[in-house]
């Protein structure tokens, strides 16, 4: 789009189906980089994408032209066909339904990175469910217990 200038910056988190803990060593940064590769081919720019055992944090600036639903929609779409042709995990991998997705100013870029790539030390102290929740508490973003991921913890 001509005369078209924009930076925005969205941090998505989804999770693994029934919060399994299979997002293991063994193909984990394959699996980021692959995310990272599906981010940056739907025309986003991918930022930092991490994990921890049972869900993801993907931090990418959006193409305006492009609906944040869609693009999370060939995130998780693209990665489940990919785990299950390569066999990554025993039985069928999919994602939960849903996401939160979060936006950022650039002056905060630099934090979220290092949020998102320090996410095996993170979750030594606090739990998938205490993170989501303070997330969506920080921005405000009223919700219904029965509509935000399941929670098994």
């Amino acid at each position: 789009m001509a005369n078209t200038y924009t930076q925005i910056n969205i941090h998505a988190v989804f999770c693994v189906k029934r919060r399994e803990n299979i997002i293991t060593l063994n193909f984990s940064d394959q699996l980021y980089s692959y995310l990272a590769g599906i981010i940056n081919k739907t025309g986003n720019y991918s930022l930092a994408v991490n994990g921890y055992r049972d869900h993801v944090h993907a931090f990418f600036e959006l193409n305006p032209s492009l609906a944040l639903s869609d693009v999370m929609r060939d995130i998780k779409t693209n990665s489940s066909k990919w785990i299950n042709e390569n066999h990554f995990v025993k039985g069928h991998f999919s994602w939960q339904k849903g996401y939160g997705a979060f936006s950022y100013s650039r002056s905060q870029r630099n934090n979220v990175i290092k949020y998102i790539m320090n996410q095996e030390k993170h979750h030594s102290r606090k739990t998938f469910r205490e993170e989501y929740l303070e997330l969506l508490e920080k921005f405000e973003i009223p919700f219904e217990d029965n509509y935000i991921f399941e929670f098994f913890e």
